[in-house]
C-alpha cells in the first residue's frame, strides 16, 4: 500500500471528528497561552508508529533523558484508533493529550486550535525567532489567521514525479532526460507510453473522493504553475485563475485520453508496473528500493519551469505543543531540542524526510553527498506550499474534491463553472472564525 493511501485514509476518518469538535466546541475558544512559566517536570510526548520515525524518537528520547534526569520524557507511540488525527482530538477532547506529538497535519491544526488544544508558541519568549531562524520564509505559511504559531514546521516529503526508466526506455523514450517538463511534453510523453504498449496507464493518483487526494494531483501542480500560491490565500480561493484552470485542463486530458485511470487501484501501481510514474515524495525511495529502476523529476508547468524554480506540495507532518501538558516550558525545550540541527540530521539520516529547515543542503552536504537518490529533494524542500492555515480546513478541500471530481475525473460538467462554483463555496467556509 502507498504511503499516502495510509495517511490518506487516516484523514479520512478523522474529517468527521473535525467538524464535530469544531462545531461542538466553544466559539471563543482558541488555542491556550503557556510560555516560559508554564512549568518545569517530567513530559509525555507521542510519535508515529513508522519503524524509522520510532527508532528516531527512541534516540532522541535517550539523549533528551541522560542529559536532564529532573525533566525526564515518557514516550510512546500513537495510540491505536482509526487515525492519528482521530486519536489527537479525542485527546483534546477528554484533556489527556500528551505534550508534544511528533506527527500534528497541518489540515488538522485549525481545529485542534480551535478546540483549544495547542498551545501557542510564539506565547514563548523565543517562539517566534526559533520557528523562522530554523524553517526561514517557508514558516510564514504555517502561521495561523490570528497571527501566531501553533504548529512547528518539522518534517516535509517534497512531492515530484517518479517515473519507471525502463517502461520509458521501451516505449522508445530516453530514461536519463524524460521528456516531462511542460504539460504538452508530458501529455505526448503520456500517450507514446501507453500506445507503445509499455505501461498499462501512464500516471494513475487515486481518482477517489477523499478530501485530501488533490494534495497528489491537483496541487502540486498548481504550486508549480503559479510560483507558490497556496490554494486559499487572504481568505478567497485561488484555483479559478487561468493557472488552476489549466491543470485542470491537463488532468482532465489525462483522463478523457484513458492515460489515467478512472477506477481505484488496490495497491500500488508504480510498484506493480501497472502506471509509469507516480507523484510522491521522498519516503518512496526506500519503498520502491531496488524494486524499480526509478527516476524523478518536478512536476511538470505549462511552459516548463527549470527545476531549480519549481514548486510543489510539502506533505509535511508538524510538531504541536498541547494545552493539557503541565511542564510546558519543559516540553518547549525538548521541541527546540528534537529539532536541532544535530536530531535534524538524524531525522534526515534515518527516515530520508526532510526536516522544515533552511539550506537543507548546506546544512548536511555529507549526507546528500553519500546519498544522491536524495539530492533533488533536499533542494525541492527549499520550495514547497502548504494547505493553507484557515478555519474549516477539511471542509475546504472536500468541496474542492467534489467539485474536481466530477468535472475533472469523471467528465460530467464544465470544468470552468464546476471550479467556480467550488471556489464561492470555499471563500465562505474559509471567512468563517
Amino acid at each position: 500500500m502507498q504511503r499516502r493511501t495510509r495517511v490518506a485514509a487516516a484523514l479520512t476518518a478523522a474529517a468527521g471528528l473535525f467538524t464535530v469538535a469544531a462545531c461542538g466546541g466553544d466559539d471563543e475558544t482558541s488555542g491556550g497561552g503557556g510560555g516560559e512559566d508554564g512549568g518545569r517536570g517530567d513530559i509525555t510526548i507521542w510519535y508515529s508508529n513508522n519503524e524509522a520515525e520510532v527508532a528516531w524518537g527512541q534516540q532522541m528520547v535517550e539523549a533528551w533523558n541522560a542529559e536532564n534526569p529532573d525533566e525526564q520524557i515518557e514516550a510512546q507511540e500513537i495510540p491505536a484508533g482509526a487515525s492519528s488525527e482521530e486519536v489527537i482530538g479525542a485527546a483534546i477532547t477528554a484533556g489527556n493529550a500528551p505534550c508534544l506529538i511528533f506527527n500534528t497535519a497541518p489540515v488538522a491544526v485549525p481545529d485542534f486550535e480551535r478546540q483549544g488544544g495547542l498551545v501557542s508558541l510564539s506565547s514563548f519568549d523565543d517562539g517566534e525567532n526559533y520557528v523562522e531562524e530554523r524553517s526561514g520564509d517557508i514558516a510564514e505559511q504555517y502561521r495561523s489567521p490570528g497571527g501566531e504559531y501553533f504548529q512547528l514546521p518539522w518534517k516535509s516529503n517534497p512531492v515530484m514525479i517518479f517515473y519507471n526508466k525502463d517502461m520509458f526506455a521501451a516505449a522508445g523514450l530516453d530514461p536519463e532526460n524524460p521528456p516531462l517538463g511542460t504539460y504538452d511534453e508530458f501529455l505526448a510523453t503520456a500517450r507514446t507510453l501507453v500506445s507503445s504498449g509499455a505501461a498499462p496507464k501512464a500516471i494513475w493518483p487515486a481518482p477517489t473522493s477523499e478530501f485530501f487526494q488533490n494534495w497528489f494531483d491537483f496541487y502540486p501542480l498548481y504550486a508549480a504553475e503559479t510560483g507558490g500560491t497556496a490554494l486559499v490565500e487572504d481568505g478567497a480561493a485561488t484555483f479559478t485563475d487561468d493557472a488552476g484552470l489549466g491543470v485542470a485542463e491537463f488532468w482532465k486530458t489525462l483522463y478523457d485520453e484513458g492515460l489515467a485511470s478512472r477506477e481505484a487501484y488496490q495497491g500500488d501501481s508504480f510498484a506493480d508496473a501497472q502506471a509509469a510514474m507516480a507523484i510522491v515524495g521522498p519516503w518512496a525511495i526506500s519503498v520502491y528500493g531496488e524494486n524499480v529502476n526509478w527516476g524523478a523529476v518536478p512536476v511538470p508547468t505549462s511552459a516548463g519551469t527549470p527545476a531549480e524554480e519549481t514548486y510543489t506540495f510539502s506533505d509535511a507532518k508538524n510538531i504541536g505543543l498541547y494545552t493539557a501538558c503541565e511542564n510546558q516550558a519543559t516540553a518547549w525545550d525538548v521541541l527546540k531540542f528534537a529539532t536541532s540541527e544535530e536530531q535534524d540530521g538524524l531525522l534526515l539520516e534515518m527516515t530520508g524526510q526532510m526536516p522544515v529547515r533552511q539550506d537543507l543542503p548546506g546544512t548536511y552536504p555529507d549526507y546528500f553527498s553519500a546519498n544522491p537518490a536524495y539530492e533533488a529533494f533536499g533542494d525541492q524542500a527549499a520550495r514547497t506550499v502548504e494547505v493553507p492555515n484557515v478555519p474549516n480546513a477539511v471542509a475546504v478541500w472536500q468541496t474542492l474534491r467534489d467539485a474536481w471530481s466530477q468535472s475533472v475525473i469523471f467528465g460530467e460538467g464544465d470544468v470552468e463553472e464546476s471550479l467556480q462554483g467550488a471556489a464561492d463555496e470555499i471563500d465562505g467556509l474559509a471567512g468563517q472564525s
